[in-house]
């Protein structure tokens, strides 16, 4: 944020004399915390617990302007909840805006994407759509010069406030602009990643996107080199020719897919972090449909997204147990990163009755319940099954030739994947 001394005392002026913080325009208020006053404040509440957080407020409010204060006590609540992306040594250092902390990209993903674009020899990127800044930090720590582009004036001071935060603002230039006007061309790549929510949640046509994602993959077209953050549900005939198609998962879960131009053209990719572990696409068959055998895989979210469940299942000669159902089935255990091993010991028609007296029966006290093409809720099951003892199953409720049925085992560790 851009301002004079001057600057900063009408504002904090201002927030002395009207005091909540709603009175103020959102950059106002943002700016007041950028003051010395504003920074020891934050400082002060740091580490808060909400429960506290009344007494805080009220006795800072005996020194301090209340809508600073209310200010100062918001940025922290947001700063507790941004450790689960950023991690706590950079979230209790940056700025946040609610949506940013929503929508930002988690740290570990962030920083992968940037490893690649460094990988291809990049060394500027026009990030357009940038928010608070998260993938320009990455970029930038990756040693590539990023201009980061934003048409919301708080969510440019915000991204401006982290980068000199961070000790980056040499790499990070930060415009206030509409990423539609923008020129970059003497960049060396374009990464792209479109607003997907609206005033009614989220948006789920790519043409809903702002910007569509036809100009942003009108704008990838022209760059050496580009990158386009879209919803991992996107439909796989959207996805243009030109593009290599990549989908992320995080400890497990998916988080995004990444349209990459100038890489492959055609290629469908799964990578899985921490590692990072990326799966090629082959271009191979669907599994066949078989029984049950000893074993079942669950693949992970970024392999069953990306289409490429075959890949796995051929590592072990696996089948699908349903051809619309993303479970494996197989005869051999054999590891591999790119799913999860369970030992099926009991394969029964779905009966709540059954499965509570076989709970009952082996003291399970521990039922972690899976689900896929089954209309059952998980915590309603374990609900009417009580479990109940020292140990511990995974059920499987699934549909085997069309019928509703239950697997039951327990997960297996290999030295590929813990389970």
């Amino acid at each position: 944020m851009r301002a004079g001394r001057a600057g900063w005392r009408r504002v904090v002026h201002r927030l002395a004399h009207n005091g909540p913080v709603t009175d103020l325009a959102p950059t106002d208020s943002f700016a007041a915390l950028l003051t010395p006053e504003g920074l020891a404040l934050l400082d002060e509440v740091r580490g808060n617990e909400p429960a506290a957080e009344l007494g805080v407020a009220t006795r800072l409010r005996r020194e301090h302007p209340a809508g600073l204060v209310s200010a100062a006590l918001a940025q922290a609540r947001l700063r507790q909840r941004a450790v689960a992306k950023f991690g706590a040594a950079d979230a209790e250092r940056m700025f946040f805006t609610p949506n940013g902390v929503e929508q930002s990209t988690r740290t570990s993903v962030a920083t992968y994407r940037a490893a690649r674009f460094a990988a291809l020899g990049v060394r500027s990127v026009a990030d357009l759509c940038c928010g608070i800044g998260g993938d320009a930090i990455a970029l930038a720590r990756a040693g590539i010069r990023v201009l980061a582009v934003d048409r919301d004036p708080l969510t440019v001071a915000v991204a401006r406030a982290n980068a000199a935060a961070l000790g980056l603002s040499e790499l990070i230039e930060v415009r206030e602009a509409d990423v539609t006007d923008v020129d970059v061309a003497s960049y060396d790549a374009v990464f792209v990643d479109p607003a997907r929510r609206g005033g009614r949640g989220r948006v789920f046509d790519p043409e809903a996107y702002s910007p569509p994602l036809s100009w942003a993959v009108g704008t990838a077209l022209k760059a050496p080199r580009a990158a386009l953050k879209i919803a991992p549900g996107v439909p796989h005939e959207t996805i243009p020719a030109e593009a290599e198609a990549e989908w992320i998962s995080d400890g497990g879960d998916v988080k995004e897919a990444v349209l990459w131009f100038g890489t492959e053209p055609g290629a469908v990719r799964a990578t899985l972090l921490p590692g990072p572990r990326t799966l090629l696409g082959r271009g191979l068959p669907d599994p066949s449909v078989r029984p049950p055998g000893p074993y079942l895989y669950e693949p992970d979210g970024a392999v069953i997204r990306a289409h490429l469940v075959a890949e796995v299942a051929a590592e072990f000669d696996g089948g699908l147990l349903d051809p619309h159902i993303a479970y494996i089935t197989a005869d051999t255990l054999r590891p591999t990163p790119y799913a999860a091993a369970y030992e099926i010991t009991d394969h029964l028609p779905f009966n709540v009755k059954k499965l509570k007296a076989l709970v009952r029966e082996r003291e399970i006290g521990v039922l972690t319940v899976k689900k896929r093409g089954f209309a059952v809720e998980p915590e309603e099951l374990r609900k009417k099954v009580k479990p109940h003892g020292p140990h511990s199953a995974t059920v499987f409720l699934t549909r085997i030739a069309d019928a509703p049925t239950m697997l039951i085992g327990r997960p297996v560790t290999m030295s590929g994947r813990t389970t």
